[in-house]
């Protein structure tokens, strides 16, 4: 084959580059697409990119808030297939978020049909929904046609779409936004619109106004779903300072008299972005858990206000000291972070603080007016140029009449031809375009204007007509021109719009007032749990599998409880709603459950293991109720042990609080109250020790000491006792054995000991 007919020459030639570099490269070009075009809004109009095509091309659409509906569907294909290649889905959620008056404080989008509501719920397909602009995008989009901003291809050249909308009003914080970038992540929450202008108005009048300013007249967000915010002033002016910070939110609640002393709360106001569904959710499982146990019931009874009801236990319950365990425990308040992370003229990712954000709206505006300002000027010229051709015309018509009439080319003869010229002078001081008086020809623009010229216009009136539009539009020329000169001008100008939009979205309008109240916080303090439980008297009852229940009442722990087949009674004593319940496993941990949490008696209760994390392999080797003071003793299956305060074994975790350390094959074997001087300690070889109670040690976790020595075997079982009083045990009869003199088994600690007393139990145990 000849070198020519290989076809590897058309193939390009490969090139290498480091893979780290590579990546670094194809990486970075990632990044800086995700924050420019994605994630971050723009300072000027508070748009990304996304948003702002979908505003455009509902314009496109003449979607106007007074017009008519269109459906969703074609809304997205048409923002899909025009200017945002991206995912249909993602394009209708985007819209339908613009449409929910529970995320927007001012919606851009007006909804008809459902699209998701405050519970949760997603919108409807957007086969099924329509939509169209509101008024406050109509602000935002206004000035589009005059050249106010800059115009880009959109993704595949053949139509140009804004890089930002003109934006009539601070948009990014009043509706605030968010969003996770590469790197970066932005979250701002809305505010209200009138203080909002009142603090741009102050910004122009003081152009050196700092946020310290700035924050007595926008003293924080204004959510669209209320609440009240219980921030403290300082920590939201440092938060406005820097970008950065977090501002506590609280539901809005009221109690309820129901008469006769009973009354319950009533939640009007939830906080921002939590959704009812999952807040009643939360709080249903606080009343499962009895987190908080001052609360009954809860009951969602909204329709189209939010009103959650709360139902105290009883009567005597402290409405403030309830909710405040409620804001703990549950969504009813948040911390909603601020982190003002934004573009600066579209390009620039930086976290500002309020008055950048409000500067760099008002440098836009200041843009717009200017662009709209120079737009207008060329229309002006462009019609002074057409209304100077008229108004000759008019002043000569005979002449005009007969060049059309007889000239074969008459926009040239028009053109050719030195007219006379009489222009009406100015009205204001300044005289712009009139050109002095005398003889000239006609333009281009000029002499085809005469030929379009209706034959209806050649009327008197007409003539007037005109020349009063000339000098109307050499003041207006006038006034754009010293605007155009005067920064002192252009900033009145914008702060009359400004006062316009007011007008429109400040707080005279019932979407305009503020919904977001302040307090100072009423943070409850830690209440004890015994302190919000009914006493009321329980017999806890747990069977040998480990299935427990607490019955009302204190009853006879010698009846015949119920149990389920193959299983049995092990446990049985009195107690109280209020006491701790406390379980040793053989694994040497101790496990804290709440007598007032404990399943009720009519049934068979609830495994323990489901309350604790206590594992499978390990037996339950004692369950008391702690008492506070007390002290226990604590040995294994080895004969080490020592003495740990009662206090110490309050475990406050489900996986409980490791006391006792075993080796490999050792287990927990033992857990006593200690009453006495002194502890007997019996061993499987049946050789009973006596020792003082003084000789073991006081510990908080450990290994132990040796209680009493062993050739083999290990530990069986142990008592404390006062050695005066002597050592009693009751014999497999059931009777009752004594032995007053036990200096015979008196020894130290760790010594073999000696048999025990004739008539001791065969199974080694004291009881």
């Amino acid at each position: 084959m000849a070198q020519d007919d290989d076809p590897a020459q058309d193939l390009p030639l490969s090139t290498t580059e480091p893979l780290r570099r590579a990546l670094g490269t194809r990486y970075l070009q990632y990044a800086l697409s995700t924050i420019m075009h994605r994630a971050l809004p723009d300072a000027r109009d508070g748009l990304k990119p996304v948003h702002r095509r979908i505003l455009f091309a509902m314009r496109e659409l003449k979607l106007s808030p007074t017009g008519g509906f269109r459906k969703s569907a074609k809304i997205t294909g048409d923002v899909m297939g025009n200017y945002h290649p991206h995912g249909d889905a993602a394009i209708y959620d985007a819209m339908a978020r613009l449409a929910q008056d529970f995320n927007m404080r001012y919606p851009l989008v007006d909804g008809q049909g459902n699209f998701g509501n405050i519970d949760g719920d997603n919108p409807a397909a957007a086969r099924y929904t329509e939509a169209r602009m509101a008024p406050a995008a109509e602000a935002l989009l206004q000035g589009l046609a005059e050249n106010a901003v800059d115009f880009r291809p959109n993704y595949d050249g053949t139509l140009e779409e804004p890089s930002v909308l003109p934006a009539a009003f601070p948009n990014l914080l009043a509706n605030g936004a968010s969003g996770i970038a590469v790197g970066m992540a932005t979250n701002i929450p809305p505010h209200n619109l009138d203080e909002l202008i009142e603090g741009c108005l102050a910004l122009i009048a003081d152009p050196d106004l700092g946020d310290a300013g700035l924050a007595r007249l926008i003293p924080g967000p204004d959510f669209p779903t209320g609440g009240i915010i219980v921030e403290p002033p300082e920590s939201i002016l440092n938060a406005y300072v820097t970008g950065r910070g977090a501002f506590r939110l609280r539901a809005r609640w009221q109690i309820e008299d129901l008469g006769r002393g009973q009354w319950q709360v009533v939640v009007t106001e939830i906080p921002f972005q939590v959704p009812k569904s999952r807040l009643i959710e939360k709080l249903a499982e606080v009343i499962q858990t009895r987190k908080v146990p001052l609360l009954a019931d809860v009951r969602d009874e909204s329709a189209d206000d939010v009103r959650i009801v709360l139902e105290p236990k009883s009567r005597t319950v402290d409405p403030d000291l309830m909710m405040g365990m409620l804001f703990k425990q549950s969504d009813l308040e948040t911390r909603f972070s601020l982190n003002m992370n934004v573009l600066i003229d579209g390009v620039t990712p930086r976290v500002c603080s309020l008055r950048e954000v409000l500067r760099a709206f008002l440098d836009h505006r200041r843009e717009v007016l200017t662009r709209r300002s120079r737009h207008r000027l060329d229309k002006i010229d462009h019609r002074l140029e057409v209304l100077e051709g008229f108004i000759i015309a008019f002043l000569n018509l005979d002449r005009v009449i007969d060049i059309i009439r007889y000239d074969d080319a008459p926009r040239a003869a028009l053109m050719r031809e030195v007219w006379a010229r009489d222009f009406p002078r100015a009205s204001s001081e300044k005289d712009y375009l009139s050109p002095p008086e005398g003889e000239g020809e006609l333009s281009e623009v000029q002499a085809e204007a005469i030929l379009n010229m209706r034959l209806r216009s050649l009327r008197r009136l007409e003539e007037l007509e005109l020349k009063r539009e000339h000098d109307e539009l050499l003041k207006e020329r006038a006034e754009l021109e010293d605007l155009l000169a005067s920064d002192k001008l252009q900033w009145q100008r914008i702060g009359a719009e400004l006062r316009d939009v007011q007008g429109l979205f400040g707080k005279a309008s019932d979407a305009g007032r503020r919904r977001t109240d302040f307090a100072t916080a009423t943070d409850v303090e830690d209440v004890p749990l015994e302190a919000m439980i009914e006493r009321e008297p329980i017999t806890v009852v747990c069977s040998k599998m480990g299935w427990i229940r607490a019955m009302k009442g204190h009853v006879a722990l010698d009846q015949a409880f119920k149990f389920k087949d193959g299983d049995e009674g092990r446990f049985a004593f009195h107690s109280e709603t209020t006491d701790k319940i406390v379980l040793f496993g053989s694994n040497g941990r101790f496990y804290t459950l709440l007598a007032a949490n404990l399943p009720g008696g009519r049934g068979m209760g609830e495994p323990v293991r489901l309350m604790v994390d206590l594992p499978n392999e390990a037996e339950i080797v004692t369950l008391f109720t702690c008492r506070a003071g007390a002290k226990l003793v604590v040995a294994s299956s080895a004969g080490d042990g020592f003495v740990v305060p009662a206090d110490d074994v309050i475990a406050q975790t489900r996986s409980g609080k490791q006391v006792l350390n075993l080796k490999d094959g050792v287990r927990a074997l033992i857990c006593r109250h200690v009453a006495g001087d002194h502890l007997a300690v019996v061993g499987e070889n049946r050789k009973l020790l006596i020792f003082p109670l003084g000789e073991l040690p006081e510990m908080g976790r450990g290994k132990g000491v040796r209680l009493q020595s062993y050739k083999d075997g290990g530990l069986s079982d142990l008592t404390t006792l006062t050695l005066a009083d002597g050592l009693s045990w009751k014999d497999p009869a059931g009777r009752t054995r004594h032995e007053p003199d036990l200096s015979e088994w008196l020894g130290k600690r760790a010594s073999a000991g000696r048999m025990a007393p004739r008539g001791f139990p065969r199974d080694n145990r004291f009881s």
